[in-house]
């Protein structure tokens, strides 16, 4: 018996289809539309689009440039050094909240009272608090009522802290510290190779690793040996009431990389937290009647499969620092959102700037993202 055909007005495939496409119509109509009001008033106003202004002299300064910048330099070099401020605080304030947020999450399942009390103030005070009230507190509470630079706060390293920022020990551009950091990263790589072999052996041999282990504790001993020795540093010192040598990070930054690495440091531990309690507790039993210890319980067992877990959320927390820096513009720190806001009130160019200030900060957390994602297939399950 023949089957009847469905008429195509009753198919759901088509009828899914003729949805999608309405609805990119409709997407295409109200872009359409907006367009051409865009055109008409620029028209009407006799203003042109376009990205010639870029090459103009930016006719102001900026504060905590990495790199020279003056008056006369181009918009488009303006644009690049905020950029490059939000590269800065963007990387270090991933690298701290990280190992803040870990640390705290763990502390947050101790077993000692205090401690785990401690970290659940810390986690419950910070991520139900506005940031931009939190940046606000660090910089009028905090770093503006540090003494001045006569009489600086000095801790062990020695850090100098006054009331114009943080002066830390910092590396010159020299052949030995180049070579020392060139070291350091080769180092770093072959630790990761040989701690990829080392839980390959213990897991497919049962065997215990033993040699490559011992192997990355000379290369991580190395490594410290490099980074305080090879390094060519200069130390702040106070003269003639002067601090000389080192790095200052302006108070604008020190706020700024403090507040966000605290505030999302908050964040990341309920993330560490909530993949290391998904592990079944039938993982710490059987690591426990194998006799394994705390550390290689977590290390070897609980931690690899909570990271399964944790990095989707994680990657979310790290875009959210990302755009979370744009409220530097509250502090004085020169982003690059502040920068642009800066070009927009002297070229009027809002919309241009607006597409360059949105393209960034995409660019951007598409990088971060595919980072992530690979991570997160590197640590998946292969079936």
């Amino acid at each position: 018996m023949k089957k009847e055909k469905i008429p195509f007005w009753r198919d759901g495939k088509v009828i899914a289809i003729a949805g999608q496409v309405l609805v990119v119509l409709m997407l295409l109509i109200i872009l359409g539309v907006l367009g051409n009001n865009l055109i008409r008033n620029y028209q009407q106003l006799n203003i042109k689009f376009g990205f010639e202004f870029l090459s103009r002299p930016a006719s102001f300064d900026i504060g905590n440039a990495p790199i020279s910048f003056s008056s006369h330099d181009s918009f488009m070099k303006a644009l690049l050094v905020g950029l490059l401020n939000t590269g800065r605080v963007t990387i270090f304030g991933i690298i701290l909240a990280t190992g803040l947020g870990i640390t705290v999450g763990i502390a947050r399942l101790a077993d000692n009272w205090l401690v785990r009390f401690l970290a659940t103030i810390y986690v419950e005070t910070f991520r139900n608090t506005p940031l931009l009230l939190q940046l606000f507190c660090w910089y009028f509470a905090f770093f503006l009522q540090l003494p001045p630079i006569e009489n600086p706060v000095v801790i062990p390293g020695p850090i100098f802290l006054t009331n114009r920022g943080l002066d830390i020990p910092w590396p010159a551009g020299t052949t030995q510290t180049w070579l020392g950091l060139a070291w350091v990263v080769l180092s770093v790589i072959f630790a990761i190779i040989l701690w990829g072999r080392r839980m390959k052996v213990i897991v497919e041999k049962s065997e215990s690793g033993q040699l490559f282990q011992g192997i990355i504790i000379i290369l991580s001993l190395t490594t410290i040996i490099a980074l305080v020795f090879g390094l060519d540093w200069r130390v702040p010192q106070l003269k003639e009431e002067v601090i000389q040598g080192g790095i200052n990070l302006s108070t604008e930054f020190a706020t700024l990389l403090v507040g966000l690495t605290v505030y999302t440091a908050a964040f990341i531990a309920e993330v560490v937290r909530a993949g290391i309690q998904s592990v079944n507790k039938g993982q710490w039993e059987a690591g426990r009647a194998l006799g394994l210890n705390y550390s290689n319980l977590m290390q070897l067992i609980i931690f690899p499969q909570a990271l399964r877990m944790m990095i989707p959320p994680l990657t979310s927390e790290f875009l959210n620092l990302t755009k979370n820096s744009s409220l530097a513009i509250a502090t004085g720190y020169s982003d690059v959102y502040a920068v642009s806001q800066t070009t927009l009130t002297q070229t009027g160019k809002d919309i241009e700037m607006v597409l360059l200030v949105m393209t960034t900060y995409l660019t951007i957390n598409m990088v971060t993202s595919f980072a992530m994602n690979w991570l997160n297939r590197s640590v998946q399950i292969k079936e």
